[in-house]
Order: C-alpha cells, then structure tokens, then sequence
C-alpha cells in the first residue's frame, strides 16, 4: 500500500507540472516493472492450496491501471476505440488461457499473466499529449542505463546480484531474456528519437540498448531485432521518404549487436554445431549445453501439443509431471548424447523455454493462433500509425517476439511488461493518427 501511495502521490506532483498522472505514474512503474522478482519485497498471500505473491510490479501495475481508468472517466474512452480488433485478441487470449487453467496453481499464474495486460490497456488512456509519451520513454531509457551499467560490471568481473563468470553473457538484475527485452524497448526508444526527433539524448538510448543486447546474449533475440529493425524503418517510410541515415544507423546498430552476441556465445554455438554433426559429434558430457537443451526440451513441448492437438494440455501442464514423464523415453531415444541433467525431473522442470511451442503444448493449435493474433493486430497498428510511438512498438514487438522463442510463458515477468508495452504504444500512435499534424507531432 505503501509503494501505491508513494506512487499517486508523484504522479499528482508531476501533474501539477503539466503532465498527466498515469503517465508519471508509469513513468514511475517502469524500475518495478523491469526488476526481477527474487529483488523486490512482496508478500505472500495464502490461498488455499497454493498462495498469490503479491509484489512492487504488481502494485504499480495496478496503480497505472486505476489512474487510466480515470482518465478514462474524466477524458473519455475514445483512444482505445482504433484499437479495437487489438483489444479483443488480447481478451480471447486472457480468456483461453483461464479456460485451460486445471488448478488453482494454474488459475493464479494466469491472473498474474493477465494483469500485465492493463499496461496495453492504459497506454491510448494515459498517454494522450507528447510529454507524456516523452515522460515515459525518458525513464525508460534512464533505467536501461542504470541496467547496462549493472550488467557491464558483471561482465568485469564483479559479483553482484546473479553475475555469471567474467567475460560471459551477464543478467544484470534481471535475467538474460528480460535484460535484451528492457535493451530492446531502449533501443528502440533510442532510434526513434536520433532518426524522427534529430534528439542527440537518444544516443543514450541507442548505446544502452545495443549494449545491454550484447551483454544478455540472447541469440533468441537476434531474429527479432534483424525484424525488428526492417520493421522501424518500414514505420518511418510511412511519416516520411527514407534517408541514407535511417538506414545506415539502423542497419550499423543491429550489425554491430548481432556481432557482439554472436562472439559472446561462440562457445555455445560450437557446441551447437557439434550437436547438429555440422562439427563433430557432440558427446555427452555432465554439463548442459544451451541449444541442445533448448531442442530437448522444444522436442517434449512438440509430443505434448501432439497428445493435445486441439485444445492443449492446459496452462502451465508442460511443468507438471504427470504430463512430461510419459514423453521422457522417446526424448532420451531422440537425445542420447545430451547430459541428463538437461532431462525434465520432478526435483526441476524445466518447463519448454519457447513460447510458441509451449502455447501449442498448453492451450493447443486454438491457443496458439490467440497468443499470435495480438502481435499480427499490434504490428498492423503500428504500421498504420503517424505518431511517434508507432516505430518504437513495431521495433519491441518483434524483438519481443524473438525473444519469446528462448523464453517459455512466465507470469508477471518483465518481458511480459515489454510486450504489453508494446500492444499499448501501438494503440496508443494508432489513436493519435487523427489527431496528430502530418509531420506526426502530438498535442503538446
């Protein structure tokens, strides 16, 4: 109670100084949103069976909602109305994925998954004038820093937090998916301010950002920003003709990122080639490999959807070991050179680490069609746009949805916010079309 307070309280301040208090208030949210649970105090709630965590993230989650609502009430409705296909995708999924819950673990999970769907909601709501899009952008951007920085030191050998070894991929304070998810929302924050704007403060963004993806060192990723980047520049063709700069800086950053991964984790990709025989042969060893894991473990999501074509095993079923023991001997016959470790036990589920392939194993072929239809409606948005968060979210949808293929569906992690922060600014340009002068330019 305390941090929502604390929280309407500096939103109502900035208020008085012109901008609006959801947007100071997510503005606010944005530390919370991209910190890792295991850092933030929270409480544990008992609930029959199981209990509802409750944390920092999920107070100013709701903080933000209820301040949109308000605004809302006050201002009107009228900015989710363009978005409106989006909205009902993302209500179908919400739905789906309760409708599959089996148990009251299950049911809590997907109420946590869900909650983060009011930033999508509140963003048309709250962030209705530039400055307060700029607000928000600002603390993001300002908070990648705080992240690559954290995550340069652990790379130099400091041990903070969960620093892996020196000169290794590093999570910062995190972990590796949600660190590349908070350095490709400042990225894109970044280009957009250096190539739409002419801000040079968006060299701050564009340097964390770039920098906070190479640290991570997810390779998931990397297809997404390629995407991601082609999708900016499309986002930009349609405000205005492109320049030589538009393509060279984008195209400059999203090599330069790719390199830098593809270094940090020459180690695992030579293993990677060993285990496709394109090297060798890989043999077994006691260590777990990171792509032959992630193959492993895809292979099970794969025969469960195939056992639950249609409708799915349920949300969450893939970490439950009624469902994945009965595929473990055809994935130790598919697998024979992997460590054991790397085998799903009742002591450590691994869970799928793929997204799609844990939403075609959980909620089935109807699920996975729902999980895709709101990044399709978002990104068509996007590109629909004229106002400036439009390039940003069709930049953070794709990269988001690269990295989702190295990250199974967790609840209320900070790639979650990412996502949903994306759907939001795509509603969000796509509601200020009209309104907005043909350079895209927001009321002020």
């Amino acid at each position: 109670m305390a941090v929502a307070e604390t929280l309407t309280l500096r939103a109502r301040s900035m208020a008085r100084a012109g901008i609006g208090p959801g947007a100071a208030a997510l503005s606010l949210a944005v530390p919370f949103l991209f910190l890792h649970i295991k850092y933030q105090p929270g409480v544990r709630v008992p609930l029959g069976s199981t209990h509802l965590g409750l944390e920092l993230s999920d107070a100013a989650v709701v903080v933000v909602g209820l301040l949109a609502l308000r605004e809302g009430v006050r201002a009107g409705f009228a900015p989710l109305r363009p978005a409106l296909p989006l909205w009902i995708a993302s209500v179908a999924l919400i739905l789906w994925i309760f409708i599959r819950s089996g148990s009251l673990v299950h049911l809590v999970t997907a109420a946590k998954f869900s909650e983060y769907a009011l930033l999508a909601f509140s963003a048309p709501l709250i962030l209705r004038r530039r400055t307060d899009w700029e607000l928000v952008a600002a603390a993001t951007v300002a908070w990648s820093v705080v992240a690559t920085c954290f995550g340069l030191l652990q790379f130099l050998g400091v041990h903070m937090a969960d620093a892996w070894a020196a000169g290794r991929r590093q999570p910062s304070f995190l972990g590796h998916s949600d660190f590349a998810a908070l350095s490709a929302l400042a990225l894109g924050i970044g280009l957009a301010a250096v190539l739409l704007a002419s801000r040079r403060v968006g060299w701050a963004g564009v340097a964390s950002g770039g920098l906070g993806l190479i640290l991570s060192g997810a390779t998931a990723g990397l297809i997404g920003i390629a995407a991601g980047t082609a999708a900016f520049l499309y986002a930009v063709s349609r405000r205005r003709r492109l320049a030589v700069r538009d393509v060279a800086v984008s195209g400059v950053v999203a090599v330069v990122v790719a390199a830098g991964v593809l270094v940090l984790r020459a180690g695992d990709f030579e293993h990677f080639l060993r285990f496709v025989h394109l090297k060798g042969r890989e043999t077994q060893t006691a260590n777990i490999q990171t792509y032959s894991h992630h193959a492993l473990l895809a292979y099970i999501g794969y025969r469960i959807w195939r056992d639950h074509p249609l409708v799915g095993a349920g949300w969450q079923a893939s970490t439950n070991p009624g469902v994945v023991d009965p595929q473990l001997p055809a994935a130790r016959k598919k697998f024979p050179d992997v460590s054991p470790l790397a085998f799903p036990t009742r002591d450590h589920e691994w869970g799928i680490q793929n997204a799609y392939v844990q939403a075609a194993a959980d909620l089935g072929l109807i699920g996975l069609v729902i999980w895709l239809a709101p990044f399709a409606l978002a990104l068509v948005l996007a590109f629909r746009a004229n106002a400036p968060p439009g390039a940003v979210a069709a930049f953070t949808i794709l990269s988001a949805m690269g990295i989702w293929g190295g990250q199974g569906l967790v609840a209320g992690i900070p790639l979650d916010a990412a996502t949903w922060l994306g759907f939001g600014l795509a509603a969000t340009a796509v509601a200020q079309r009209s309104q907005a002068a043909p350079q895209g330019k927001w009321p002020r």
